[in-house]
C-alpha cells in the first residue's frame, strides 16, 4: 500500500484560539480541577478552572501592561513547570507567538532562535538562563524585556496589569482566529541550524482534538477514576506542548515535572498517582531494566525472566485475536498471567504511581517485545510517529487495534503516502505553515499541502505505518552497501548495560559502531558478578563487559545482511549528552557531531583491523 487515510472527525472546525477554552471550561464548571501544583513544600495542590482562568487573565493584563502586542514574538526559556503553562495560555490570550527555548540552550543558540524569530520579550526560568541570554543581548536589539520566574516574574507582572479592565484582554482573545500563528518552534538542529516551524492554533486544535477522540479511553475520566496525568516531556519540544494542550482542552487535570530522568521522576509518579503519561521510549526503557535489577538484587531473577515471557506471550496471543489470526492467550497462559499480574506486573504499575494503565511513546522506536511486555503487564502503551512540522503526532496505534512494532495508523484527519523513493509524506490540518524566514526550506519540504518528512517508511494493507530509517542517515559504504543504522542501534540497545549505540562505515570499507554504558545496570552487573568497582577508563576494557556487549552486537547483526553488519566496536567510557552538543533535547543522536567528536575512535576501529 502507498497511501491511507483516516477521514477527520465529524465535528464541527474549530473557531477562535487556543485560549479560549480555559475561559469557557471556567464559566461551564469552574470547581473542576484541571491541574495540580506543587507548592513550596513540595505537596500537590489541586487547581480550578476558575483559578486557573484567573492567573491567565492576570498573567495576560501584565503582559499587555508591560508593551506586549497581538503578533508579538516571546520567548520561553525553562525546564517544564507550572509557569510555562500559564505564560503559554496568557501569551496566547492576547495573540502573541510564544518562542519556546531549550533550557539547555548554549548563548549562540539562544541568539540564533532570538534574532531570526525578532523576539521583542523573553521568559527566562533563573538567573543562569538570564546571563546566558545577556552574553548576546547587545547583538538582539529587538529584544525590549526580560522576565525571571524565580525572581517573581508573575506577581510582578499580576501587579503591573491590575489596573486593567477584563473587556481589554477579550478583545485581544475575540481577535485570534485558528490560522493565527501559535507559536515557532525550532528544530533541534541534527542536521544543520535549526529552523522555525510556524504551527498554528489550528494546527493544535486540530491535532489535540484528534487524539483526545481517536483515543478516548485514555483521556476519559470516569467516575471516582479522574483521568489525569504527568508531564515531564520538555514544554520546548512539540510533543509536550500537544500533550498540554490536549490535556486542557480534554479537561485532564495534569501537573508538572521538570527533570526527565528516573530518580526525580518516579517519587512524583507515585505522588501524583498519573492514569496516563507519554514519554520517549528511553523511559519505558529505564522503568523496565529497574524492575528487572530489583529482581536480580532479591534474587528473584528467574521468576522475573518467566514472568516478562509470559507478558510477552499474552499481549501478542491477545493481539492476534484483535485481528482475528488467533484464539487469543490460553486457558494455561491466562493461569500464568494472573499469578504474575499479583507478583511482578502490580509492582511495575506500582513503580509508576499504581493508576497507570495506559501510556502514549514517541520519539523514537519503541522495540516491539518492551511494548508487548508493558502490554502483558497491564500498561497498555500507543506507540505513535510525528514531526514539529506535523504538530506531533501523525500516526498512532489505535485502542483495541494495536500493531506491536509499528508507529500505527495516520490520526483523523490525516492522509500518509509513500513517495516512490520510500519517504514518508502527510497531509492534514496538523501540517505547519513553513519555516520562519526560510521560503527555500519550506519549498523543499511542502509539495502542496503534502509535508516530505525525510522518514523512510512502509505501509501495510491496513494502513500502518513502519519506519525503517532516515533518507540522510543511510550509510553507504566504500563497496557501495547501503546501510540503515536505525535497526541496528536500536537492537544493540536492548542489553541492560548499553545505553547508546552509533553505527558508523560511511565510505568505510564496513559497518561498525560506537558503544556507551548505562552507569547504573553496570554497577548492578559489578555487584552481581562479585566484581570490585572500578572506574571508567579501567571498565571499557574489561573481557568480561566486552564479552557482554559482543552478544547485544551479534543480536543486532542476525536482522541484516553479513555486508551490513557491524564487524567490530568500541565501548566509551563517558556517554553522550546534550550538554556536549552530541544529543538534541529530546535525546536523539547528533551523527555529524558524535563522529568528529569521537573521530579518533572511529579512525582506530578500522586501523586496528588493518584497514
Amino acid at each position: 500500500m502507498h497511501e491511507f487515510t483516516n477521514p477527520p472527525l465529524a465535528s464541527a472546525p474549530p473557531v477562535g484560539g487556543l485560549a479560549d477554552v480555559v475561559f469557557e471550561h471556567a464559566e461551564r464548571d469552574p470547581s473542576h480541577i484541571v491541574l495540580g501544583r506543587k507548592d513550596e513544600t513540595g505537596r500537590w495542590r489541586d487547581v480550578t478552572a476558575a483559578e486557573f482562568r484567573d492567573e491567565v487573565l492576570a498573567l495576560a493584563k501584565g503582559l499587555l501592561a508591560q508593551g506586549v502586542r497581538f503578533g508579538d514574538r516571546v520567548a520561553l526559556m525553562s525546564r517544564t513547570r507550572y509557569e510555562w503553562t500559564l505564560f503559554d495560555f496568557a501569551l496566547w490570550t492576547i495573540g502573541a507567538q510564544v518562542v519556546p527555548v531549550y533550557p539547555t540552550s548554549s548563548a549562540e543558540q539562544c541568539y540564533w532562535m532570538l534574532y531570526d524569530a525578532e523576539v521583542t520579550a523573553a521568559v527566562v526560568e533563573h538567573e543562569d538562563h538570564a546571563m546566558t541570554i545577556a552574553t548576546v543581548i547587545d547583538r538582539l536589539p529587538r529584544l525590549r524585556r526580560l522576565w525571571q520566574l524565580d525572581e517573581g516574574a508573575v506577581q510582578e507582572l499580576y501587579e503591573a496589569g491590575a489596573h486593567l479592565e477584563d473587556e481589554v484582554v477579550d478583545r485581544h482573545r475575540e481577535a485570534v482566529t485558528p490560522d493565527s500563528v501559535a507559536t515557532v518552534i525550532y528544530t533541534s538542529g541534527t542536521t544543520g541550524r535549526p529552523k522555525g516551524c510556524l504551527l498554528t492554533h489550528g494546527n493544535f486544535m486540530h491535532e489535540a482534538d484528534a487524539v483526545i477522540h481517536g483515543w478516548e479511553p485514555v483521556f476519559r475520566s470516569r467516575k471516582g477514576d479522574e483521568a489525569a496525568t504527568l508531564l515531564f516531556l520538555p514544554l520546548a519540544h512539540v510533543f509536550g506542548r500537544m500533550v498540554q494542550v490536549a490535556a486542557v482542552r480534554g479537561q485532564v487535570r495534569f501537573g508538572h515535572q521538570p527533570q526527565l530522568n528516573a530518580a526525580a521522576l518516579l517519587p512524583d509518579l507515585a505522588a501524583f498517582r498519573p492514569t496516563f503519561f507519554l514519554a520517549v521510549p528511553y523511559i519505558f526503557e529505564k522503568v523496565f531494566e529497574a524492575a528487572r535489577r530489583r529482581a536480580e538484587r532479591e534474587g528473584r531473577s528467574g521468576p522475573f525472566e518467566k514472568a516478562v515471557e509470559v507478558a510477552v506471550a499474552y499481549a501478542d496471543a491477545v493481539e492476534a485475536k484483535a485481528w482475528g489470526i488467533g484464539p487469543g492467550p490460553s486457558a494455561g497462559l491466562r493461569v500464568q498471567h494472573q499469578f504474575f499480574d499479583k507478583v511482578v506486573y502490580s509492582k511495575v504499575r506500582a513503580a509508576m504511581g499504581g493508576r497507570v494503565r495506559q501510556a502514549m511513546s514517541g520519539g523514537s522506536a519503541m522495540d516491539r517485545r518492551l511494548g508487548l511486555f508493558f502490554a502483558g503487564a497491564g500498561v497498555q502503551i500507543y506507540e505513535g510517529y510525528g514531526l514539529t512540522e506535523s504538530t506531533a503526532a501523525a500516526t498512532a496505534n489505535p485502542p483495541g487495534r494495536t500493531r506491536y512494532g509499528t508507529v500505527g495508523r495516520p490520526i483523523p484527519g490525516v492522509t500518509v503516502h509513500i513517495a516512490d523513493d520510500g519517504e514518508v509524506w502527510l497531509r492534514g490540518a496538523n501540517v505547519f505553515q513553513g519555516y520562519l524566514n526560510d521560503p527555500k526550506a519550506t519549498d523543499q519540504t511542502l509539495h502542496e499541502g503534502w509535508l516530505a518528512t525525510g522518514d523512510l517508511g512502509s505501509l501495510d494493507a491496513d494502513g500502518f505505518l513502519t519506519i525503517t530509517g532516515r533518507k540522510k542517515e543511510i550509510l553507504v559504504t566504500s563497496g557501495g552497501k547501503s546501510v540503515s543504522p536505525g535497526l541496528l542501534e536500536q537492537r544493540v540497545r536492548e542489553h541492560p548495560l548499553v545505553n547508546q549505540c552509533v553505527v558508523v562505515g560511511n565510505d568505510r570499507p564496513f559497518v561498525a559502531a560506537l558503544v556507551t554504558l548505562d552507569q547504573e545496570a553496570v554497577e548492578h552487573w559489578l555487584h552481581m558478578s562479585g566484581k570490585p568497582r572500578m572506574e571508567p577508563a579501567e571498565l571499557v576494557h574489561d573481557p568480561d563487559l566486552e564479552t557482554e556487549v559482543r552478544r547485544a552486537v551479534v543480536a543486532a547483526n542476525t536482522l541484516v545482511s553479513q555486508a551490513e553488519s557491524i564487524r567490530t566496536f568500541r565501548i566509551l567510557a563517558q556517554p553522550f549528552t546534550e550538554e556536549q552538543g552530541l544529543l538534541t533535547p529530546s535525546l536523539k543522536l547528533k551523527r555529524k557531531a558524535i563522529e568528529k567528536a569521537y573521530a579518533e575512535e572511529v579512525d582506530a576501529l578500522y586501523h586496528s583491523r588493518g584497514s
